[in-house]
């Protein structure tokens, strides 16, 4: 098998169809959880999974699997494989899609090579990786490996008011299957880099050994709406002015910390919303993000003593909720040297590294040895149209997968 490779046009053929699948009347491809355009992926995902000869099971928060199993080795834990199909609102066609049709590739080219795996094979979709529709991020993958309770999951409301449960349902995707009904042997995760590094450094393959930390919370801060002309500054409590506060504060830390600590305010509203009201309201978002945990405790202590000394020094009520929480993840060191070793082998240029954004593996490594392999970024832009990778990466990364997931399934 050391030879075998992936059926390179039928990876980016399939990549570029998913990529049609889900677009709204401007073009923009808007496959959102448990949507109608979410329906069309699936549908077209499942239809390739049985073209494959794959056995495929849902689980009742939506996962998708294609299994490759016969009676030799039914018994053994699996080899798992995948990533996610949703995305977010006018997004680009890699993220998640590329790691679950490289996924079906890799398994699909094994087979068709007769190769006899010792363990099952299983590629995987899991639901709500985006978590643009409904929260948390990652859902479907951390309900699989029970780190949320599943009629709690399927009760979310999503932004339109929709509830999970009752959309995947609708659209023929409440499968019957317990989350968790396969317990993976190991998992590995194809992903796009969504970065700038593999490209910047000359580099085909990132060997992912760590996950960042993520923290985030809503900020609340509430002063006191008054004539924007009339008031002096120094008589106000101006909750937009102590927002942005927050904001330097944040941001100079983050440049000064010693760690690849990254934060960030996404989302920010003031009220009444007026040009010439001072903002009685602040409302906005923190992402916080670190590889390492005792500094990402830090900076959320940091955090919290600035917004303490703020309501005093500023005349403003503070209020803080958390959001989401995930501790960093280091991923399994055996399948982190696979992976160089396959890149090795195949004459490609390999670093380590740490993923800044969330990944379904991340949720997978709670219940199983775990990595991710990265490919390059054009740019570094992910989450936009212009997301884009060459196909000689696409097709390098899908050839590392497929070599380590039958090593994996050897075993």
């Amino acid at each position: 098998m050391s030879n075998l490779t992936v059926d390179a046009d039928r990876l980016l053929r399939r990549i570029e169809e998913l990529g049609s699948l889900g677009r709204d009347a401007q073009g923009r491809l808007v496959r959102v959880a448990a949507s109608d355009m979410d329906k069309l992926g699936r549908d077209r995902l499942v239809a390739w999974l049985e073209e494959a000869g794959l056995e495929v099971a849902v689980d009742r928060i939506g996962n998708i699997f294609g299994i490759w199993r016969d009676d030799a080795n039914a018994g053994e834990a699996p080899v798992m494989l995948g990533s996610h199909i949703d995305t977010v609102i006018d997004a680009g066609i890699y993220d998640g899609c590329y790691g679950v049709l490289a996924g079906l590739e890799a398994i699909e080219s094994l087979k068709e090579a007769g190769f006899a795996p010792a363990r099952p094979l299983v590629v995987a979709a899991f639901t709500n990786e985006e978590g643009v529709r409904f929260s948390p991020d990652m859902m479907g993958s951390l309900v699989f490996a029970g780190g949320r309770d599943l009629e709690e999951a399927l009760a979310s409301v999503g932004t339109d008011g929709a509830v999970l449960g009752k959309e995947l349902e609708r659209i023929g995707y409440a499968g019957r299957h317990a989350p968790g009904f396969l317990k993976p042997h190991a998992y590995v995760e194809l992903h796009v880099e969504q970065g700038p590094v593999l490209e910047r450094e000359g580099i085909a393959i990132g060997a992912v050994e760590n996950l960042q930390g993520i923290s985030w919370q809503r900020i609340t801060i509430d002063g006191e709406a008054n004539h924007a002309g009339t008031t002096p500054m120094r008589m106000r409590r101006d909750a937009g002015v102590a927002a942005a506060r927050v904001i330097g504060f944040l941001a100079d830390r983050a440049s000064a910390s010693p760690t690849p600590t990254v934060a960030t305010v996404g989302t920010i509203a003031f009220e009444p919303n007026a040009i010439n009201v001072i903002p009685s309201r602040a409302t906005f978002t923190i992402d916080l993000r670190d590889p390492n945990e005792t500094h990402l405790r830090e900076q959320e202590a940091a955090l919290a003593a600035f917004l303490d000394n703020l309501a005093a020094s500023a005349g403003v009520t503070v209020q803080a909720e958390s959001l989401a929480r995930f501790e960093p993840v280091s991923f399994d060191a055996g399948i982190v040297s696979l992976i160089e070793d396959g890149a090795r082998a195949a004459g490609l240029s390999c670093r380590r590294m740490t993923s800044g954004a969330g990944h379904d593996a991340q949720m997978i490594a709670r219940i199983a040895p775990s990595a991710m392999i990265f490919v390059p970024s054009r740019g570094g832009i992910s989450h936009n149209p212009a997301e884009f990778t060459v196909p000689e990466d696409l097709v390098a990364g899908a050839n590392i997968l497929l070599g380590v997931a039958a090593r994996l399934a050897a075993d």
